[in-house]
């Protein structure tokens, strides 16, 4: 399903980046947008390297995207975990979702839980090295989007259209089987339902991608580039990330067509537990392994 383009570093490096294309006279806007959303105190080298990575070299680099459900009196938790690599050498990215109810070691806080309440103990940073500590790989650079207030760019892109596999109906909303045109509040229903989704969380990660694949689409569109202020708004609002202005023009100079070669990788051998009445995700230490094997093949890690 989802195999032909990235979400969330595309909406951000390409439409960022290729709006100051279209239109030269906004660069002004967009070098604050990056400027605000910038986080310089987020770590700039992962323990697991040894030097910082060379953009300018086009050496494989990891990303994680993490997308936050902040509420409002909850500091939230990363309900979306992906992390990519990419390898401008062989031309590709490869993907992979972590199950937000993963069960494992959380760095920092010396106790076994559910992989998504990192953040809530220690926000970005403990949530980089708990998911450095499971996939045994260096992550770079990190995307942290609040989900719930960026679907508000759902709207002013007039809505998006997705094909729903399951008919199901949520917070009051009927979702038909097919093709259906969600709003900003229906997009974001759309995506959090999973408990009478037959794939479970997997199902909810799935229609979290379409959404955002959907988004990218309409928001590329020539009628909503002009949108662009708007798009830019939501984006200060919405996104933090270690990656410079600099950065950012480097990997679309240098990482384009990698970015367009997506493999997924996937989790699907683990089982689902309860521990102390909990339910929890744990995972396949075989496949967890092979999984780390091909990440580490792809950065070029020994």
């Amino acid at each position: 399903m989802f195999k032909k383009k990235v979400i969330w570093i595309s909406l951000i490096i390409c439409f960022l980046i290729g709006v100051v294309v279209y239109a030269s006279s906004i660069y002004n806007d967009v070098t604050t947008t990056i400027q605000t959303i910038h986080e310089p105190e987020i770590r700039k080298v992962s323990e697991l390297r040894t030097t910082e990575v060379e953009l300018v070299k086009k050496e494989p680099f990891s990303l994680l995207l993490l997308g936050v459900d902040e509420r409002e009196g909850d500091k939230g938790r990363s309900d979306t975990m992906i992390v990519l690599t990419v390898n401008p050498t062989t031309n590709s990215t490869k993907m992979i979702s972590i199950p937000r109810d993963t069960y494992t070691e959380i760095i920092g806080k010396d106790k076994l839980d559910k992989i998504n309440h990192a953040y809530a103990f220690g926000g970005i940073e403990m949530s980089l090295d708990t998911i450095e500590n499971l996939l045994n790989i260096p992550v770079d650079y990190i995307l942290q989007v609040n989900m719930e207030s960026f679907l508000e760019i759902v709207d002013i892109i007039g809505g998006v259209n997705v094909d729903n596999p399951i008919a199901f109906q949520e917070g009051g909303y009927t979702f038909n089987e097919g093709i259906i045109h969600l709003d900003g509040e229906q997009a974001l229903t759309y995506v959090r339902m999973r408990k009478d989704d037959p794939q479970g969380d997997f199902g909810r990660q799935a229609r979290q991608k379409q959404v955002l694949q959907a988004i990218l689409k309409e928001g590329a569109t020539v009628n909503n580039l002009w949108k662009y202020k708007e798009f830019l708004a939501s984006i200060q609002e919405n996104i933090r990330t270690n990656m410079t202005f600099e950065q950012m023009i480097d990997i679309q100079k240098g990482y384009k067509n990698a970015l367009n070669q997506i493999e997924t990788l996937s989790f699907e051998k683990g089982e689902g537990t309860r521990i102390d009445g909990i339910w929890y995700y744990v995972m396949d230490e075989q496949e967890l392994n092979n999984v780390t094997l091909q990440l580490k093949k792809h950065l070029e890690i020994e």
